[in-house]
């Protein structure tokens, strides 16, 4: 019997259908060990000494594997062609060595770029050897993670509280966005005038020509800098009436040509602006074409592997696309010779095809009733753009024409163009991250050099520059590419992660850097700059690739880095937080304390009025303070005042509004600013025990314009809407910690941000908390081995599968949309045995410890329950002072992998 190991069950199940009943195919569901998340697991004291471990949940998966080896005569070792499926096999092999599991037994690698029967058998034909080059590439991306993630966090957390983690790659991704902020913070719009003519050829034609040249000089686009001189313009063109001609008339035919089949970062940004999926959910529904769907009764994969930065394609599938084209379109769209593509971007390494399908001519329209939206969406996408990728070329009919006056004192110019031959754009059309400037879509009247042109209406417009846009996903994918930082696979964990720790946020598909990433992007640039500058993190990859090419070894490039970063390290210890915060005041301040125009002290405190402010560090990250704390509690958030919004978003003092006085109590009605934002206060307060009643301004609600009258209502929530017509309990409307809400009960609706909490009436409300009580259970299938039903519910921390009494949450990379029954099933069994489930737990016990390999390069531990005593302290990478009592436990894990999103953990 031969063995074959995948990483996935959907994988194996469709691997499964290709081979004859002398295999058997099981999943290792992704890595089946790691490095666990604490000091010690690489030791550079011990030349990068790799503790590895194998957790409880792999330690299930590892004895189905060991049982299925038993009595196997081979075994094939198939996961992914990259280095991430490399090192799963590598370790996959190196643990069934270790327990003993291979002897006599061959153990084989294997590798196929598509999950379709042809590719799975040819490959199972010519099976190799693990690479070794490809598996140290690996391990040393895994030890500098680790080093960089757990030496450096630690340092963020004493010295920058509120800090979260610092990452090889996140960091300098984050970077990235902060530094955007910065300029869109310090930039200043610019006026400047366009001047339009329209013009009229002697057949009664009309279009428009915008001004060019002025008084013999040309104009750059800022000349015009007010309406005064574009009233000058105007003049001037409007004295030329009567006297223009085309003096110079220019037309020419450009081709343009289609773009290369997809990469993985060129997919991820495709997808996000045609349709809006995210990085991650990108991956997740390409990850599902890979392994297969069923069609028409069999599994087939329908896209090749989609971690690549490769664009070129097979040569069977260019035959084929061009043979659809043909067939399709007609042969005027098949380009003599086949198109062929290569990368243009750093570091790639091109070791696999592009993403295209397995079967071009498995058109998207065959598949629909077959896919769900979301895949059908991204199928479509790869199809089109692997199609569109042989196709002939665009051809544009240009047409650009110069009217001017005899003495040439004022000169207007027309474009246009017209599509003489849509080529592939009659499939295809790439988007761009930010619309185009001059829109030259428009084709021009006949006309010849000479030809009179009658003047028409002339316009003036007003322009201002604009600052640099906010990055999307997909613009900052593009520039991590651009820049050699990371890698294809890398891409969507990175964006994650920055989202998970609270360092960017997206506000209408860009990312927003939070106070937090600001403060950290500051840190690590003064003290740590050499690490999260972008060419020492793309030459770092680049010495990845040499090691995966077998031209360096990757202990030294380790050693080369850790002796430069420990020293980094060291130079912090005796670093203070007023140390800190003058270097983080000094870096942020001229964007959070801007000039201003009236001259004013931008620090000066509006409160006390003698304080000066400045960046202070709280428990959960940074704010700006008054320097006479706690005389004065002025703060504000780290953000930098607009025009006209004052320091405290229209509160003439930077801290309180009176509204006027409540009518019932004769107290005061106030607006002020917490910690949490702005709130509506009634009295003031006599002392701790007794606090005045307060209730939290809504989103939408400027705290500048609100008045007594709404304020007062505010004040009187929470309000009866009326009673329930089954249950007959009340149903009231109020403002919580979470916002506005309805409830009956003990169960409360958020009402929608769209609409008001005081005028929300009974029919809205009921409709409300149907959909709270309509959110029941959704079937996701029967348990492999109970038989019961598996169901997805919504829960107040976000959603989660149930069977027979055990709960699980779905994880922050999984669809709850499209969660699968193996997805469901693995979640469950992490969690325990069903509560009818026989048998009492028995203690785990001691695992006796693993010799180290010959290499001398890791060691392999089960993951076991913290014993009792005190475990013998492990050496860590940076020295720590002891601690005195038992910390609460913060992971920093290395947030630069280059994990497949069903990863088990």
């Amino acid at each position: 019997m031969n063995l074959v190991i995948v990483e996935s069950p959907a994988k194996a199940k469709t691997i499964n259908k290709y081979l004859g009943s002398d295999y058997k195919v099981v999943a290792s569901f992704g890595h089946i060990r790691d490095l666990p998340p604490k000091d010690g697991s690489v030791d550079p004291d011990q030349d990068f000494l790799m503790i590895w471990e194998v957790d409880g949940r792999s330690e299930k998966h590892v004895k189905e594997i060991m049982k299925e080896v038993k009595g196997a005569e081979r075994v094939f070792l198939a996961t992914d062609p990259d280095r991430e499926g490399e090192a799963i096999s590598w370790h996959v092999r190196e643990v069934l060595e270790q327990r003993k599991a291979l002897k006599g037994v061959e153990v084989k690698r294997v590798t196929f770029n598509e999950i379709t029967k042809n590719a799975v058998l040819e490959a199972m034909a010519n099976p190799r050897e693990l690479n070794r080059e490809m598996v140290d590439a690996y391990l040393a991306r895994r030890a500098l993670d680790y080093l960089v993630g757990f030496t450096l966090s630690p340092v963020l957390w004493r010295k920058l509280p509120g800090s979260r983690s610092a990452g090889r790659v996140q960091s300098v991704a984050l970077r990235l966005v902060c530094e955007r902020e910065a300029e869109i913070e310090v930039f200043r719009a610019q006026e400047y005038w366009s001047v339009v003519a329209e013009m009229t050829t002697k057949a009664g034609d009309k279009f428009n020509a915008s001004l060019t040249q002025l008084d013999g000089k040309k104009l750059g686009k800022m000349d015009l800098k007010d309406q005064a001189a574009a009233a000058r313009a105007v003049a001037a063109i409007e004295a030329g009436q009567g006297r223009y001609a085309v003096a110079e008339l220019e037309k020419k035919t450009v081709k343009r040509h289609p773009q290369p089949p997809f990469t993985t970062s060129t997919l991820q940004q495709e997808a996000s602006r045609k349709l809006g999926f995210s990085a991650s959910r990108t991956m997740q529904v390409a990850q599902r074409l890979y392994e297969g769907v069923d069609i028409g009764g069999e599994t087939q994969g329908l896209i090749t592997y989609m971690r690549t930065d490769g664009v070129q394609i097979s040569r069977e599938a260019v035959g084929a696309a061009r043979g659809l084209i043909g067939r399709d379109y007609g042969d005027k769209y098949v380009p003599e010779v086949p198109r062929a593509y290569s990368t243009k971007a750093k570091n790639a390494q091109e070791a696999h095809e592009a993403v295209r399908p397995t079967d071009l001519f498995r058109r998207p329209k065959d598949v629909a009733r077959t896919l769900e939206p979301d895949q059908l969406k991204l199928y479509e996408l790869i199809w089109k753009r692997t199609v569109a990728s042989q196709m002939e070329s665009a051809l544009l009919d240009q047409t650009a024409a110069d009217i001017t006056t005899p003495d040439r004192t004022v000169t207007l110019r027309a474009t246009g163009s017209i599509v003489a031959f849509d080529g592939f754009l009659t499939l295809y059309q790439e988007s761009r991250d930010e619309p185009a400037e001059d829109d030259e879509s428009r084709l021009l009247p006949p006309m010849a050099k000479g030809d009179a042109m009658g003047l028409g209406t002339v316009t003036p417009n007003q322009h201002f520059t604009q600052p640099p846009p906010r990055y999307s996903e997909a613009s900052l994918v593009k520039k991590l590419e651009e820049l050699g930082i990371g890698r294809p696979s890398t891409y969507a964990s990175i964006l994650q992660v920055l989202q998970d720790r609270d360092y960017v946020r997206l506000d209408k598909r860009r990312f927003v850097p939070e106070d937090r990433g600001r403060m950290v992007t500051a840190f690590l640039s003064n003290f740590f700059e050499r690490y999260v500058q972008y060419n020492f993190t793309a030459e770092l990859e680049n010495q990845l690739d040499d090691i995966s090419g077998g031209r360096i070894d990757y202990k030294q490039v380790l050693r080369d880095f850790w002796n430069h970063f420990h020293s980094a390290i060291d130079g912090t210890k005796d670093l203070t937080i007023t140390q800190v915060l003058d270097a983080l005041d000094a870096d942020l301040g001229p964007h959070f304390f801007p000039e201003t125009e009236d001259g004013k002290n931008p620090r000066a405190c509006p409160t006390c009025g003698t304080g000066r402010l400045g960046l202070k560090l709280g428990r959960n990250g940074g704010f700006i303070g008054c320097s006479n704390y706690p005389e004065c509690r002025y703060t504000r958030p780290l953000a930098v005042p607009t025009d006209g919004d004052g320091a405290e978003g229209g509160l003439p003092d930077g801290g309180t509004r009176e509204l006027g006085r409540d009518p019932g109590t004769g107290l005061p009605v106030t607006v002020r600013k917490g910690p949490y934002g702005y709130y509506i206060q009634l009295g003031e307060a006599v002392s701790k025990e007794e606090k005045p009643k307060r209730v939290s301004l809504p989103k939408g609600v400027s705290p500048g314009d609100i008045e007594l009258e709404r304020a007062l209502a505010l004040l009187s929530l929470p309000r009866e809407i009326g009673s329930d017509p089954e249950s007959g309990e009340p149903v009231t409307a109020g403002i919580g910690r979470f916002g506005p809400y309805v409830k009956r009960g003990a169960t409360y609706v958020n009402i929608p941000k769209d609409e008001d909490v005081l005028s929300i009436g009974m029919n809205r409300a009921m409709d409300l908390l149907a959909t709270k009580k309509g959110s029941a259970a959704k079937a996701v299938g029967a348990h492999p081995k109970s038989g019961k039903p598996i169901t997805l519910h919504k829960g107040r921390f976000g959603p989660y599968v149930q069977h027979d009494g055990v709960r699980a949450n779905l994880k922050k990379d999984m669809d709850a949309d499209s969660v699968s029954i193996e997805q469901a099933v693995e979640l469950l069994d992490a969690k325990g045995p069903a509560k009818g489930a026989k048998g009492k737990k028995t203690a785990a016990k001691k695992a006796p410890a693993k010799k180290a390999a010959a290499n001398g390069e890791e060691k392999t531990a089960v993951a076991k329950k913290p014993a009792a005593k005190k475990a013998a302290a492990k050496k860590a990478p940076a020295k720590k002072p002891a601690a005195k009592k038992a910390a609460p436990k913060k992971t920093a894990a290395a947030d630069d992998g280059q994990s497949p999103p069903w990863k088990a953990d």
